[in-house]
Formats: structure tokens, C-alpha cells, sequence
């Protein structure tokens, strides 16, 4: 018979096993791993091109071909990232909303230019657009010319950006609760007013995010694009292939230099992007 001391006690419960060691344990592999693999490289870049004077450095970074490459590479990169917003959202909605024969190999596609070679995909469509091309050849003698030109750069980077539009906001849609749609078309709405006031709300913090994904990787592009460029200096070359050139000429802080404002530039245009979508959240009171 058990004392009453003992029946008394509680029962002890023994700790839940985990897969995984405590919080202090991951967070410092954590912080070590990101110190291995992001922190310590770009710290050596920034190093890199503490070597230079300011105004050796102003020289370098501010050259009328770098100043060229710079309105090229985040314009075209900008202008991709816009058009894969608007055709990204309707590829996903496509493939959310419908179903239609041939639709796990459409959605497969998609993926294409992320298990692509970026130099395959450059080639490709080279040999697709240039004026002895399939399509070229038609469209030259009308004056229209996608190679070899902005042009085609802004077309490369439509390719490699289009699915981190599709794939961030595909999710969102299936998540999307379809009764708020059905209310809305029941008190009268329109199929606009239902897009723009329900829909398009919930989503708008995935399309930020798919937005800045296709417009970071764009910036950094380099092989889909050279192919395809033409890369006629002033015109048609961009920065990433400058820093390419520089580091052939073996004017490594001259590289580090451009690659540094190309890695400032980026990380600001992210915390923009961080902070519409805080916005964005806020005021849709979806979960942060």
C-alpha cells in the first residue's frame, strides 16, 4: 500500500524526445553557419575595397560604361520583374482555379528555368530570337529585334524570374478562403470589385515577395543574359559582366568596388520591399 506522501506526489512526466538539440544549441549553429556562408564572404568583399582611396573608388564605381550598366541592369531588371508580376499571378491563377488536360506538365514547366542552366537558357533563346532564328527571322524584316539588344536582356530575365512569382503566390490562392468570393458575389459585386477587394488583398503581400525575388535575381544575373545581350558597351552591357571584365583585367578592388555598391543597392531595395509588406500586413490583418 502506497503512504499517502507518495500518492500525493505528482507523477513526474518524462520530457517530450526531440529530433532536434535545445535553442541555444541550433541558434549557435545557426549563427555559425550564416557567419561560413554569407557573412564572412561579403565582409571580405567589403575589406576588398577599403584597399582603394575614395577617390579611387568613386572613379571606379561612377565611369560612364559602369553608370551605363547600372541604368541597363536594374532597369531591364525592373521592367522583367513588373511583367512577370502581372503574367506570374495569371499563370498561378490558371494553374489554382482550372483544371484542364495537360495540367501536371504545365505546372512542371514552370519550374524549368530553375533546373535550367542559366547558359543553356541563354543560348536558347538566342537561337530563338536572333534574326536567323525561328522567330527572329519573321520579325526582323518588321523592324522588330530582340537580340543582341536591352531587348533581349529584359526577355531573359522575364524567363529565369517568372516562377518566383509562381511559386509564392500559387500557395497563397490555394489557401484563399473561396466563401469570402461567394459572399461577395451574393451581396452583388462585381468579378472586378471581387478581385480587387477581396482577392487581390491576400495576395498582395505574396506578389511583394515574389516581385523582389525576380527583381534580386535579375540584378544578379549573368549567364542566361551575355548570350543574348549583344554586350556592346554603353548599350547593352551589364554590371555583372563589368565586374567579370574587371577581374580579367586583374583589377580585383576595382571589382570588389562595383560588386559593393551593386550589394548596397540590392540590400536597401529589400528592406523597401521588407517594409511594404509589413505595410501591406497591417493593414489586411493578415498573420505577420
Amino acid at each position: 500500500m502506497l503512504s499517502r506522501s507518495a500518492a500525493a506526489a505528482p507523477a513526474k512526466r518524462r520530457a517530450p524526445a526531440r529530433v532536434l538539440p535545445g535553442f541555444n544549441i541550433t541558434l549557435g549553429y545557426t549563427l555559425m553557419y550564416l557567419c561560413l556562408i554569407v557573412l564572412i564572404p561579403l565582409s571580405a568583399l567589403v575589406f576588398k575595397t577599403f584597399t582603394l582611396t575614395w577617390d579611387q573608388f568613386w572613379a571606379a564605381v561612377t565611369g560612364p560604361r559602369v553608370m551605363a550598366s547600372y541604368r541597363l541592369t536594374f532597369g531591364a531588371s525592373l521592367i522583367a520583374a513588373l511583367v512577370n508580376v502581372v503574367f506570374g499571378l495569371l499563370v498561378a491563377w490558371v494553374l489554382v482555379r482550372y483544371q484542364f488536360f495537360g495540367k501536371k506538365v504545365v505546372d512542371a514547366l514552370v519550374d524549368l528555368p530553375f533546373a535550367l542552366p542559366t547558359a543553356v537558357a541563354g543560348i536558347s533563346l538566342t537561337a530563338l530570337l536572333a534574326g536567323n532564328g525561328w522567330v527572329g527571322q519573321y520579325l526582323e524584316p518588321l523592324g522588330i529585334q530582340l537580340a543582341f539588344n536591352p531587348n533581349g536582356i529584359v526577355i531573359a530575365l522575364i524567363f529565369i524570374g517568372l516562377p518566383f512569382v509562381v511559386r509564392t503566390v500559387q500557395p497563397v490562392l490555394e489557401d484563399a478562403e473561396k466563401e469570402l468570393e461567394e459572399a461577395a458575389t451574393c451581396l452583388g459585386a462585381s468579378r472586378w470589385q471581387t478581385f480587387s477587394k477581396v482577392i487581390f488583398p491576400s495576395i498582395a503581400p505574396a506578389l511583394l515577395t515574389g516581385f523582389a525575388m525576380a527583381f534580386a535575381r535579375g540584378m544578379g544575373e549573368y549567364g542566361s543574359v551575355i548570350f543574348i545581350a549583344g554586350n556592346m558597351p554603353m548599350i547593352s552591357e551589364i554590371t555583372p559582366l563589368i565586374i567579370i571584365g574587371k577581374l580579367e583585367q586583374y583589377d580585383y578592388a576595382g571589382a570588389t568596388a562595383v560588386a559593393t555598391v551593386m550589394l548596397v543597392i540590392s540590400f536597401i531595395l529589400l528592406l523597401i520591399i521588407n517594409g511594404l509588406q509589413a505595410w501591406q500586413r497591417r493593414h489586411t490583418g493578415a498573420p505577420a
